[in-house]
């Protein structure tokens, strides 16, 4: 597929790319104007020409004597012919002369003043709405800092409200003496760091022996001033694998990241309470760490103008703005009497942070209509600089024939010009523009609304993929799951697999897709009845978009150059199977929600090929279309839009699907099981006294399953480990994809899970043998477990061998798939099969499988041979609410 202006002239800012075209088209009305010059003066001096030459017969007219006194002679009457002829050819070059200003000068004048009216209305219409899209987003700027400050002040003076009745430090009172009696103290609540459990005195070693040894600095920050007592994120990181036992960088950051939840450690400089090993983020100790070790805490000058008996110890640098704000306050003139400066800030926070959001949904919209505009004035610009390029053809076409129609005398010259109207090619030229000033493909760029305490519940598009699935508490974002859903319910209805195989490329107008895509918007679940009030390939086109509108791509931009390593190697040096190793390698780097979410995605579209019977001409076309959706380069350039690796790597996936996600799964339950036993990275001061009583339970659980499963139970990740929560996806590739022991349908039994460890996660299973009854060891306990005939979430039994089956919005990752024996293709999606097995048992009205209650009759894609106890177990990445 040929790129066209609509997907070639893009960038960041918008306003890069529309220069470079808008300058190509002025360029264009340049060239008309060249033309038309030609043209005018042309029939100008064809024009001169005949007057000149018909001046020739009147200046010999008023010579006397001469011709005029020899009537017979022939002399005269050559002369008579040679004056004869001159006047003929005047006339012929006034003719030429006119028919020019006919056929070309004046239409194509016309037409040249419409064509640069277009253009200039096109360019000033853009110019308009990126300078009110520009102008929302610095309003965007402004409120989010405003709203930022806010919060940032609250916190200040909820930490000063805290400390403002204690004692000065340097002017102590005397103490009355009295006689305490000593209360039972109560005992403190131990702390959970990276699923470590500490008491609290091991936490004030650990603390102490932290601010004894890490570098404690100050930090300045541009409006904002200096933070005492900071240390970067690098040095923490640095110590913790030193003296901790962090065995990777991500478990030194779970660690740093439960001591800001604990209260001990806090971002300054920067947005939000995200713990990362950088030396450029800068972490400051807050004074609860001081407290509980002892260590004198380092605090900055005391420079407010209101006096209040206090000891604050709050060394944030805006306090002093926060005491001038507070001095000024008018308590006689205020409208809320019984306001306290601090409910008068959290208040005002509260405005700010509605502005802020109203002004990013009133962003979002102005840059959905000028993504939509600029689709349009860029296909209206291709078809207008097509038709210049035809009329320039026509023009010289005509301006040819002018001339030898007039004057035969002049065909050499005028086929030459003829010659030269033939190498005009407009559909090269325009190729040959695009090829050469095209300046990037449409990726929109979202501004998210982003909520000072990492809420993601107000928008779905545009949020990071994982981000959206946490708070979706799914593997895979709800959104994508509904879609493909609702569209593998709906492809029966399509009349024939031409029909059904279209969807995906339809080429959708934008403005449709936003319509959509701001129904949608809201960051909470839909029903899928919405969908049905829009047409099919729109709602496909909305799943394109929000691929488009992640802040990273699916496959993630960081694994580029290892892609275009892996596709420039030469066939002669790397087999096949080689490279799907190395993809497999590749991908395992990928977060869990990342690689659930692209399985879901290829899922559905293997199936849909298969049971299309689709050929390898509307792979490629599938492949070419959802390539800029799957992986981008972190930044596009010239190299990069010829570069053809994302689509390899979408044909690589659709042919050898099973391949890559079945052994990728499996080397990474693999990894986990030998993990979990093995790296038993420890920390300072670890309590182990019930170390053997855990052992000995371990050790019967073993037992005890050993004798009804061919592979043991994995045993339950133990916190030293690393603990890789539900909630998180994080760290080196072996510690994301965690274990489970064996799938069951029943609720008692994952209630019993959820009761004995609700933090242990269990997505993935690699059964070795068919399904048979298993026991399951959880801290000890022993449960028994049931087979699964096919893989339902909860209650319902939804099959999932429906032509299209993707990960549902209410799948887990666990639990083995029944793969089809053999399916039967008529028309792939037919109306009419026979009745056998119970494979779309469960299935919805509408789906492709359609059964009576009776069962006696059933529309589906093919039926399953043989019975579901001979079917083969195989591994499937599917979705499962989060226990958090």
């Amino acid at each position: 597929m040929a790129p066209g202006f609509a997907d070639s002239f893009w960038s960041g800012d918008y306003a890069g790319g529309l220069g470079v075209l808008f300058g190509k088209l002025q360029q264009g009305v340049a060239e008309n104007e060249q033309v038309l010059t030609i043209a005018r003066m042309r029939a100008e001096a064809e024009d001169i020409y005949g007057m000149r030459l018909g001046e020739i017969g009147a200046a010999t007219d008023k010579i006397q004597g001469g011709f005029n006194r020899d009537d017979g002679a022939s002399v005269r009457k050559a002369y008579d012919g040679v004056r004869t002829e001159m006047d003929e050819a005047a006339k012929s070059h006034r003719r030429i002369a006119q028919s020019i200003r006919d056929l070309v000068v004046t239409p194509f004048t016309r037409w040249c003043d419409a064509h640069a009216a277009r253009v200039q209305n096109s360019q000033d219409d853009l110019q308009a709405r990126i300078k009110v899209h520009d102008k929302q987003a610095e309003l965007v700027k402004k409120l989010r800092s405003q709203y930022f400050n806010k919060c940032r002040l609250v916190e200040d003076i909820e930490e000063e409200n805290k400390l403002a009745f204690q004692s000065p430090e340097t002017s102590p009172k005397p103490k009355i003496p009295e006689i305490k009696v000593q209360d039972k103290e109560e005992e403190e609540e131990p702390l959970e760091i990276a699923d470590e459990v500490y008491q609290p005195e091991q936490v004030k070693k650990i603390l102490t022996h932290i601010l004894n040894t890490v570098k404690l600095g100050e930090t300045k920050v541009p409006i904002l001033g200096t933070y005492q007592n900071t240390t970067s994120g690098a040095d923490i990181v640095d110590y913790l694998q030193k003296h901790m036992g962090a065995t990777s960088v991500s478990h030194a950051e779970r660690i740093g990241q439960d001591l800001i939840t604990h209260g001990f450690l806090r971002l300054v400089g920067n947005v939000g309470s995200i713990f990362a090993n950088s030396s450029k983020m800068f972490y400051q100790w807050k004074t609860k760490a001081f407290q509980l070790t002892g260590i004198p805490e380092k605090k900055r000058p005391m420079t407010r103008s209101f006096s209040v008996q206090s000891t604050d110890t709050v060394d944030s640098p805006v306090m002093g703005t926060v005491s001038e704000y507070l001095a000024g306050w008018n308590v006689l003139n205020t409208t809320r009497p019984n306001e306290t400066p601090s409910d008068r800030l959290r208040r005002e926070a509260a405005e700010a942070d509605e502005k802020y959001k109203v002004a990013v949904r009133r962003l979002d919209e102005l840059r959905c209509q000028l993504e939509e505009a600029i689709f349009e004035h860029l296909k209206f610009l291709e078809r207008c600089e097509l038709d210049r390029l035809k009329a320039i053809k026509t023009i010289i076409l005509d301006f040819s024939g002018t001339i030898s129609n007039v004057i035969p005398s002049l065909q050499s010259t005028v086929d030459k010009m003829m010659l030269y109207q033939e190498t005009v090619q407009p559909l090269g030229d325009l190729r040959y523009l695009l090829e050469n000033y095209r300046t990037g493909g449409f990726i929109p760029k979202v501004t998210v609304y982003e909520n000072y305490y990492n809420s993601a519940d107000e928008q779905t598009f545009g949020v990071d993929l994982e981000a959206r699935a946490r708070a979706d508490r799914k593997r895979v974002p709800a959104i994508i799951t509904s879609i493909l859903t609702f569209l593998d319910n709906r492809y029966p209805d399509l009349e024939g697999d031409e029909a059904r195989r279209g969807v995906w490329l339809v080429e959708v107008p934008l403005q449709q897709t936003h319509r959509l895509r701001s129904v949608l918007n809201t960051g909470k679940p839909f029903s899928l009845d919405i969908l049905d009030q829009f047409e099919i390939p729109i709602i496909a086109s909305v799943l394109k978009l929000y691929l488009l509108e992640l802040p990273d791509s699916l496959v993630s931009s960081h694994v580029y150059e290892i892609m275009k390593t892996i596709y420039n190697t030469p066939a002669a040096d790397s087999s096949e199977s080689t490279r799907i190793s190395v993809l497999q390698n590749t991908l395992s780097q990928l977060r869990l929600s990342n690689i659930a979410t692209l399985d879901a995605l290829m899922t559905h579209f293997t199936r849909l090929i298969e049971l299309t019977s689709a050929d390898d001409a509307y792979v490629a076309a599938l492949a070419t279309s959802l390539a800029p959706c799957i992986l981008r380069p972190k930044t596009e350039t010239s190299m990069t839009m010829e570069e053809k690796f994302s689509y390899r790597l979408i044909r690589d996936l659709l042919a050898h699907k099973e391949a890559i996600f079945t052994e990728l799964k499996r080397a990474a339950a693999s990894l986990s099981h030998s993990g979990s036993v093995t790296q038993r990275p420890r920390a300072v001061s670890t309590d182990e006294s019930n170390r053997k009583a855990n052992m000995e339970a371990r050790s019967r659980a073993i037992i005890a399953a050993g004798g009804t499963r061919s592979r043991a139970t994995s045993p339950q990740p133990t916190p030293s480990r690393g603990g890789h929560r539900r909630d998180r996806s994080s760290g080196p590739a072996e510690t994301r994809f965690p274990i489970v022991a064996s799938p069951t349908t029943s609720d008692q039994t994952r209630h019993t899970r959820t009761a004995t460890n609700p933090s242990t996660r269990h997505s993935l299973e690699v059964p070795d043998t068919p399904p048979k009854m298993a026991v399951e060891t959880f801290n000890g306990t022993a449960s028994a477990t049931v087979p699964m005939k096919s893989l339902t979430n909860g209650s319902g039994g939804k099959s999932i061998t429906s032509a299209t089956y993707m990960p549902g919005m209410d799948d887990g990752i666990d639990g083995p798939v029944i793969e089809d024996a053999g399916v039967e293709k008529r028309n792939s999606l037919g109306r009419s099969g026979a009745t056998s097995g119970n494979r779309f048992s469960g299935g919805k009205p509408g789906a492709l499988s359609r059964m009576s209650q009776d069962q006696a009759k059933r529309d589906s894609v093919g039926s399953a041979q043989g019975s579901d106890d001979g079917a083969k177990v195989g591994v499937s990445l599917t979705d499962k609410p989060m226990d958090d």
